[in-house]
């Protein structure tokens, strides 16, 4: 079973990226004014990694996830999704178009990694692999994402072997409870994120500051919540991206950046809040099509972040720290973890 969901995962990847390639509109298309490339809006490749490791000693409740996407150029995708863009009536159709395409993986664990019984008044053992494809508009004002997740959670997302070998590697206590983890079980998402620049923009002592609104909704068999929130920004040219990409759930940012040259090093301070109505959490509620451990979930989640960016040239580095409220009754206190994002553009 693991096997198969893997070489799955591996297919839906490679079908993506070939039927991803970039195809620029033909002769007699639809044509507008933003379908040229233009300078600093090609590629870009975006690794997340997110840890509690890096801004505490404690390693449970989300404990582990990394992301590695990929960002189409500027409108260099294929004719049918920009004609299939143009009937979502959300979507700004002048925009500049990006097609992306993600492989990630989570992992979830209780507080005592000692106990190898299922801890009753604590969250399972839990992991998830997938892969998206997604589609974006941006304009000088707005972001707006709409993406397909597909992936398996349970044993077949390799969750536990890649935490045990990598804590044998710091030597850190390892999970005794792996053998309760949620079973396998497809898992689809769908999921919808906008986001406003530049509300508010003002400048003090040289330096940027700006307003960036945001609001969203994810529906399928892992998550499924509504969410608004806002993000305040400090710096310098804060026209290059929204914001740091997080793994989801939690405050959106873009996985691109529009460079400037080598010659050019810009950076921000940013903190955000978002609230999230969650009416299912499948590393809580438990598996969907049978019976697994489960705990009873709180409905409404806060999260808090502030980090930091930097830019020079193509490359964009940052870190945030994420404070995110207690997700379920008897969790002993929020969750609290960090994320390092490095962008490359080409």
């Amino acid at each position: 079973m693991e096997r198969l969901a893997s070489r799955w995962l591996i297919g839906i990847t490679a079908c993506l990226l070939v039927a991803g390639q970039p195809a620029m509109a033909e002769d007699g298309d639809d044509a507008n004014p933003t379908t040229e490339r233009r300078d600093g809006k090609g590629p870009i490749i975006t690794a997340q990694v997110e840890n509690d490791y890096f801004v505490s000693e404690d390693d449970s409740q989300y404990t582990h996830g990394m992301r590695l996407s990929y960002f189409s150029g500027a409108n260099e995708v294929p004719g049918f999704v920009r004609k299939g863009v143009q009937a979502l009536p959300f979507f700004d159709e002048w925009g500049d178009l990006r097609t992306s395409f993600a492989i990630g993986q989570s992992m979830f664990t209780p507080d005592d990694l000692s106990a190898t019984e299922v801890i009753e008044d604590d969250r399972p053992y839990a992991g998830w692999l997938y892969v998206d494809i997604g589609v974006e508009s941006t304009t000088a004002a707005r972001r707006d994402l709409v993406a397909l997740s597909l992936g398996v959670v349970g044993p077949a997302s390799y969750a536990e072997q890649v935490q045990t070998e990598f804590h044998r590697i710091i030597d850190a206590p390892i999970g005794e409870g792996w053998d309760n983890q949620l079973r396998n079980e497809p898992a689809v998402m769908l999921s919808y994120e906008r986001q406003f620049h530049g509300y508010a923009p003002m400048e003090v002592a040289g330096l940027e500051i700006d307003a960036t609104p945001n609001w969203g909704f994810a529906l399928g068999n892992v998550y499924t919540y509504a969410s608004t929130g806002l993000m305040l920004r400090l710096g310098s040219d804060l026209s290059q991206d929204f914001g740091p990409p997080l793994i989801q759930p939690s405050l959106p940012g873009s996985g691109y950046f529009e460079r400037r040259g080598w010659d050019d090093f810009n950076w921000y301070v940013f903190g955000g809040v978002q609230g999230r109505a969650v009416a299912y959490n499948i590393f809580l509620d438990g598996n969907t099509f049978r019976n697994s451990h489960r705990v009873d979930k709180k409905y409404l989640v806060g999260e808090f972040q502030t980090g930091i960016v930097a830019t020079l040239g193509d490359l964009r580095m940052g870190f945030t720290q994420i404070f995110r409220s207690k997700e379920f009754d008897g969790q002993d206190a929020p969750d609290v973890y960090g994320a390092i994002t490095v962008s490359a553009g080409f």
